[in-house]
């Protein structure tokens, strides 16, 4: 049976795939900061699925908390076979408006901790022939979004660059780049979604099974819906300048993920 271990597996998009996953029949490494609430959601990943789910609680914006995923993904006597890279958070406020401390704060949550974590799991991938990671990054990757839409931008580029690079070793990487997801992201945040249109909103569920399907036919960027596709065909028609202007109005205060 093989392993999945998941990052901000507690709520929203990592809570989906560890539902997926576990009903597929996947064993898991369920990682967060909430201990309480990681043993209860491996308590009824098991009990309804009849899978090992494993605890490891870590705080990704701490060394000692990536040390320690590091070191589970090392394990060669107990391999993982599939990392999803899903923790982050949102800061409310534009640029000179959230500390300087919060700001450094995501660039190790979203750039630092993906890039170890890939690499710590792509090593013994490479070595048994076979492995997958997906980095959950946002469409904010392709629009002047800050410093969120920057770390989001980094993983897209570093994830299809890293999967060139391992192409034909067996080890399969995407970028997953969701819109406005129905998770409590944004209510951690303190960010309004009010002015948000309903039919941008997607559920996570449905968005992780896409994704899952992406990876299984060797893509190595994911936007799961047909609507954020069309909106990105559209996105890349659009001045810079212009990006720039639309999605000041917003801010951080409405960013997808």
């Amino acid at each position: 049976m093989t392993t999945a271990l998941i990052t901000g597996a507690t709520a929203g998009i990592g809570a989906a795939f560890a539902r997926r996953l576990a009903a597929d029949g996947h064993n898991l490494v369920l990682v967060a900061r909430d201990t309480e609430r990681l043993q209860e959601q491996a308590t009824e990943l098991h009990d309804r699925h009849g899978i090992e789910a494993e605890v490891l609680t870590a705080d990704l914006s701490r060394e000692d908390g990536i040390g320690a995923v590091e070191e589970r993904l090392a394990d060669r006597k107990h391999p993982v076979d599939l990392l999803v890279n899903n923790a982050g958070f949102g800061n409310k406020g534009r640029f000179l408006e959230v500390s300087m401390a919060d700001e450094l704060t995501m660039l190790k949550v979203h750039c630092e901790a993906v890039l170890r974590l890939t690499a710590a799991a792509a090593g013994p991938m490479r070595e048994r022939g076979r492995g997958g990671v997906v980095n959950v990054a946002s469409v904010a990757a392709f629009v002047p979004r800050g410093t969120y839409g920057a770390s989001k931008a980094w993983v897209v580029q570093f994830t299809q660059g890293a999967a060139r690079d391992l192409a034909g070793s067996g080890v399969r990487l995407m970028a997953l780049c969701p819109g406005f997801v129905r998770t409590e992201f944004h209510q951690r945040a303190g960010m309004g979604t009010d002015n948000i249109p309903g039919w941008m909103w997607l559920d996570a569920d449905k968005l992780v099974a896409s994704a899952l399907s992406d990876l299984a036919k060797g893509k190595s960027l994911s936007i799961p819906d047909p609507r954020y596709k069309a909106l990105m065909g559209v996105v890349k028609l659009t001045p810079r300048g212009l990006l720039g202007g639309l999605t000041s109005k917003t801010g951080r205060k409405y960013g997808p993920q």
